[in-house]
């Protein structure tokens, strides 16, 4: 007979057994009551999720024509099904590596050239953004990241690697561009602080701006680099929707005309499928370095988030078709230009300016003239009334560490043309109610 089971009946303890904070996390009123054209109408718009739907018809065609149900190992029929059910080692096949170099070659019109035995494949680019900081920095050293920030990056970077991040404070004075001034400004900071300082992690094209890093700043970012002796980490997963591919600079491309090794291996790039292609459920990323030992540690550490084979191969075939890779870009900016300009048009119609972008599934929306305070919790009262009043779910600032209040990341590629007019017109009703008040 086993030992009588103690239940404490303190009525603090509730019988409930703890878990870490990591596990505590609140609801949203989008998750409560999402909205649906035929079942909920009137729910919550999701506009803070920066999805790719606009071209996922040409996917869907393509895949259907040429990957059939039942088809995927057809060309080898068991043999196909033997290699890729089997064991693969780190690097992942072949195939899809020349694959996926030959893409961001594409995407980024033929400036830049990727070799595939540099690729390594990471399960979306959070793991590779993780992984990339395992890499190159300790528990407490830092990074710099500059404002405002995929809100993400407070987890991806920092949740397990035990990094810090530093913010690069940059504001809406010069379009929220990175300084030189700015970048000596965090590394000092972070000196003060007694912190190390291990590199500089940029989204280019930026999220959550919308707006692609100028050729300029670049090259001043990895002199900056050069000099303080740190990495340069470029997460390049919009470079595939930039509105017009002559805007986007690849840090790729000003690296292709540097001989000096010392100053080349402290780059590294970040991309995925996930943004560009519309295939967040795939899981696809990849580190991109021009560190051979980085290359050779991400590979190592890859197989804690490894893509499988099928996933590969299915994709690999995609990839190499170039009729069709070439049509799915073409199409695919053509179709977030026009979606930009609709809901950029459509706030300007109500007196909300918005950043100018080129690209990426959002814009940056300026409704500071809204706020009641110019505070943090000014901004966070209007958002929740946003939630509340108007049902759109959108990103406020300061959750992307934004240094002025008031701005807000709006995401409309995740959605039809038709609920993205519903959201427009909640907008205009709102601001014409608050028109007629200010009016009586």
């Amino acid at each position: 007979m086993g030992l009588p089971l103690m239940i404490n009946n303190d009525d603090n303890n509730n019988n409930k057994v703890e878990l870490s904070r990591v596990a505590v996390s609140d609801t949203h009123a989008y998750d409560e009551n999402p909205y649906d054209e035929s079942h909920n109408p009137s729910g919550v718009i999701q506009m803070g999720l920066a999805e790719n739907q606009v071209s996922f018809d040409l996917l869907e065609s393509y895949l259907e024509k040429k990957n059939p149900e039942g088809s995927l190992w057809e060309s080898k029929g068991s043999r196909g099904f033997r290699e890729n059910a089997l064991f693969q080692d780190y690097h992942g096949l072949k195939t899809f590596r020349q694959a996926m170099a030959s893409f961001m070659e594409k995407i980024r019109g033929g400036k830049a050239r990727f070799d595939p035995d540099r690729i390594v494949l990471t399960a979306g680019a959070t793991a590779a953004n993780e992984l990339l900081t395992f890499i190159l920095a300790n528990p407490n050293d830092a990074l710099l990241v500059p404002t405002p920030y995929y809100p993400g990056f407070d987890r991806d970077l920092r949740w397990r690697t035990g990094v810090r991040i530093v913010p690069i404070h940059c504001d809406s004075s010069n379009h929220f561009q990175i300084t030189p001034e700015a970048l000596e400004t965090a590394y000092e900071t972070a000196r003060d602080a007694n912190i190390r300082v291990r590199g500089v992690l940029i989204t280019n094209p930026s999220n959550p701006l919308g707006a692609t890093v100028q050729k300029k700043a670049l090259e001043d970012l990895l002199d900056f680099c050069v000099r303080k002796n740190i990495h340069l980490v470029s997460d390049e997963i919009y470079s595939g929707s930039v509105f017009n591919a002559s805007e986007f600079t690849s840090v790729a491309e000003i690296v292709e005309n540097i001989d000096d090794v010392s100053v080349k291996e402290r780059v590294h790039i970040v991309y995925s499928l996930s943004k560009d292609l519309g295939l967040p459920g795939f899981r696809v990323g990849t580190i991109y370095s021009y560190n051979d030992n980085v290359v050779r540690t991400a590979r190592r550490m890859s197989s804690f988030t490894l893509v499988s084979s099928q996933t590969q191969h299915m994709l690999a075939s995609m990839l190499s078709d170039e009729e069709f890779t070439e049509k799915y870009i073409r199409i695919n900016r053509e179709r977030l230009r026009r979606r930009y300009e609709t809901i950029v048009e459509g706030l300007k119609k109500e007196g909300i300016e918005c950043l100018k972008g080129n690209a990426g599934l959002f814009c940056w929306m300026n409704l500071g003239f809204l706020l009641n305070t110019n505070t943090k919790e000014g901004e966070l009262e209007l958002w929740d009334v946003i939630l509340k009043e108007l049902k759109l779910n959108i990103s406020p600032g300061s959750s992307c560490h934004c240094s002025e209040f008031g701005w807000f990341r709006v995401c409309f590629a995740n959605m039809s043309e038709k609920t993205l007019e519903i959201a427009l017109k909640r907008i205009h009703e709102f601001m014409d109610r608050r028109r007629k008040v200010l009016n009586c």
